[in-house]
């Protein structure tokens, strides 16, 4: 990264505003300042797994008495926004944070997270051969690994098995998106959505599933010279169909959810699809749908896979003054011993997937994970994040551009596509919009050369 791309970065992040009032976020873990402790402060999504993590604090503590940790949970926007801010000005607010796949290759070579090569690779009983090669390689840069896996992902289709039977639909094991709109229609009724969608505006959050429509559609955010793609055939067409969905077969107020909106939506029985993360199994199989749910690869159209790939990471920060401590704290959330931890005190298809090749020879999570836990492995081995869609892209990655600016062109965009759900504007008018703003961001990936 250059010089001048580090500076965009930082002043990008400078612009973002942060609201971390008390009842804003939510603390948990061991507070105080006791004589001889390290109290370490962590910065995490609110996601079911890291609040599992905050369960088993206990279990760190009788290992490391002298080592306490505050998390500080986020929704995930506030979560970006926050930490972002915090390693871009050198604030040291937080010693760890749940970082994503996005952030972690640039963060490692701005210097702003720790270089844990040799930490985890030096330790043999952390096996760091044992990672998922693609996850080990999102957290890398130059080889050099700056985060560690707490969970990875692809995403998938969930169905209500037992409402498509009383429907008299048959699932296909790879369904198409015209398929699965047409199956939508047929389920809705008025306490039940047919599928629930992203629909809050966020990179992260509505962008995560729909680019993946895009990819499949034929579209992309960018051609192989950075020119911006928004307002081509099929990037409209992408959109249009996606909103197009919401408004005939979706949840009400599409523009308030995402992943923790619709996993309590179809956890419920208000949902009869949902198309999300493959790390929503574990949560789907411990609620009151356990055992009646169904699930197949993400639905297509020109592509044969259309998944994403995806992973939470612990990273420490380069300015954290207890970089021992936290250390010993990543290490232990991410390890096989945690994983199996999970499994005993939580229940096994809770355990948090897509790390480690190890937990799927583990016969009790094999057994638990039932349709889940295979599928999930088996996609993210053929997912593509080189070639996602139909054409080449200059950058690696399926749900998001890995440039900096990234954050900020896919928060702003969609904001205008939510516009577009709301009916404020139509989808050209968005479009045209988004062609601009991202396009901006492609003009400098052309300075850059």
């Amino acid at each position: 990264m250059t010089r001048s791309t580090q500076r965009r970065l930082g002043a990008a992040s400078l612009g973002l505003s942060v609201a971390l009032a008390l009842s804003g976020c939510a603390g948990f873990g061991n507070l105080g300042n006791e004589p001889g402790v390290t109290t370490l402060t962590l910065a995490s999504v609110n996601n079911p797994q890291m609040q599992d993590m905050s369960r088993l604090l206990p279990e760190f503590n009788k290992q490391h008495p002298d080592i306490k940790v505050n998390i500080i949970f986020l929704e995930e926007g506030d979560l970006r926004n926050a930490i972002t801010k915090d390693v871009a000005t050198g604030g040291g607010q937080y010693d760890i944070m749940t970082v994503g796949a996005y952030e972690v290759p640039i963060w490692g070579e701005n210097d702003w997270l720790v270089d844990v090569t040799d930490r985890a690779g030096n330790d043999p009983s952390y096996d760091l051969d044992d990672l998922f090669e693609p996850v080990r390689k999102g957290v890398s840069f130059e080889d050099r690994v700056y985060a560690l896996p707490f969970y990875g992902e692809s995403s998938f289709l969930m169905y209500r098995k037992d409402l498509f039977e009383q429907a008299g639909i048959e699932m296909p094991e790879r369904p198409t998106w015209e398929q699965v709109a047409s199956y939508a229609k047929q389920l809705k009724t008025p306490d039940r959505a047919g599928i629930c969608l992203r629909g809050k505006p966020g990179w992260g959050d509505l962008f995560a599933s729909l680019t993946t429509v895009v990819n499949t559609f034929g579209g992309q955010w960018y051609d192989m010279n950075w020119d911006a793609q928004l307002t081509s055939p099929e990037f409209k067409e992408a959109v249009t169909f996606y909103l197009d969905t919401l408004a005939e077969s979706g949840q009400a107020d599409p523009a308030s959810f995402s992943f923790t909106e619709c996993l309590d939506l179809f956890s419920t029985d208000r949902a009869a699809m949902w198309y999300d993360a493959t790390s929503a199994a574990g949560s789907v199989e411990s609620s009151g749908v356990k055992g009646k749910v169904g699930y197949v690869r993400a639905p297509v159209k020109e592509t044969t896979d259309s998944g994403w790939l995806w992973s939470w990471n612990l990273g420490i920060s380069a300015e954290s003054d207890d970089q021992d401590a936290a250390w010993e704290f990543v290490r232990w959330a991410t390890s096989k011993e945690y994983l199996s931890l999970v499994g005993s005190e939580l229940g096994w298809e809770r355990t948090p997937p897509g790390t480690r090749e190890s937990i799927y020879e583990v016969p009790e999570y094999k057994a638990a994970g039932g349709e889940f836990a295979a599928l999930t492995k088996q996609i993210m081995s053929e997912v593509n994040p080189e070639k996602p869609g139909v054409n080449p892209q200059p950058w690696i990655g399926i749900q998001y551009v890995s440039i900096p600016e990234f954050q900020d062109v896919g928060n702003q965009v969609s904001q205008e596509i939510v516009d577009g759900i709301a009916r404020r504007q139509t989808v050209d008018e968005a479009l045209e919009k988004g062609q601009e703003i991202a396009q901006r961001a492609g003009d400098l990936q052309k300075e850059e050369g």
